[in-house]
C-alpha cells in the first residue's frame, strides 16, 4: 500500500512538471517570444527538450520506474494530439502553410493519431498486441522525424512560409508537443522491451 502511495506521489510530481512546462510554452507563445525566434533556436529548443526528457528517463530511476509502471497505451494515447494534422490542411487551404509541409505532414499525423487510438485498444502483453504497438511506434516515429525535417528544410528555404509554426497554437509544437512525441516514442520502445517482475 505504501508503494502505491509513493508511486502516486511520484506520478503527480512528474505530471506537475509537465504542466509547468506547458504553461511556460503557452506564455512564450502568448508573449510573442516564439514568433521572434529564428533558426536554429526552434530546433535547439525542440531537440534540446527531447534530450532532457530522455536524459531524465535514463538517469532518474523514479521517473523511469514511473514510465515502466504505465500501461503502454498511456504512452500512445497522447499521440491523439496529432489530429492537429487537420489544422495543417486548413492552414494550407488558407495559404498560411506550404503544401510540402502541410499535406504530407497533415495526413501523416492524422493517420498516426487514428492508428494510435486503434492500437491503444489492444493488449500489449499479447504477441499480436506487442507487434501492433511496435509497428505503430516505428511508423509514428518515422512520421514525426519526416515532419520535423521538412519543417527545418522549409524554414531554411523561406522562413516566412513557416511562420505559422511560431505563433499560437502551433508554437506549442516545437516548444512542447513534438519533444514529448519524440520522447514517448523512444520510451515506448524501452517500455515494450521491459519485463515486469
Amino acid at each position: 500500500m505504501i508503494r502505491n502511495d509513493k508511486s502516486h506521489i511520484s506520478g503527480t510530481n512528474h505530471l506537475g512538471i509537465i504542466l509547468a512546462w506547458l504553461a511556460l510554452a503557452l506564455l512564450a507563445g502568448w508573449s510573442g517570444l516564439t514568433a521572434r525566434m529564428r533558426l536554429p533556436v526552434p530546433q535547439v529548443i525542440l531537440f534540446g527538450s527531447t534530450g532532457l526528457i530522455l536524459l531524465a528517463f535514463w538517469r532518474a530511476e523514479k521517473f523511469r520506474a514511473w514510465i515502466f509502471n504505465l500501461p503502454p497505451r498511456a504512452l500512445v494515447l497522447p499521440h491523439a494530439v496529432r489530429f492537429i494534422g487537420f489544422y495543417f490542411l486548413v492552414l494550407h487551404a488558407r495559404g498560411e502553410l506550404p503544401r510540402a509541409f502541410a499535406v504530407p505532414g497533415g495526413w501523416g499525423d492524422i493517420a498516426t493519431a487514428t492508428l494510435a487510438l486503434l492500437v491503444s485498444m489492444m493488449n500489449a502483453e499479447t504477441r499480436l498486441g506487442k507487434r501492433a504497438y511496435l509497428t505503430w511506434n516505428i511508423l509514428g516515429l518515422l512520421d514525426i522525424l519526416f515532419v520535423a525535417a521538412t519543417a527545418t528544410r522549409l524554414f531554411l528555404a523561406d522562413p516566412d512560409s513557416m511562420s505559422a509554426l511560431l505563433r499560437l497554437p502551433l508554437s506549442l509544437l516545437p516548444t512542447f508537443i513534438v519533444p514529448l512525441i519524440l520522447a514517448t516514442h523512444v520510451m515506448l520502445f524501452a517500455r515494450l522491451a521491459h519485463r515486469k517482475h
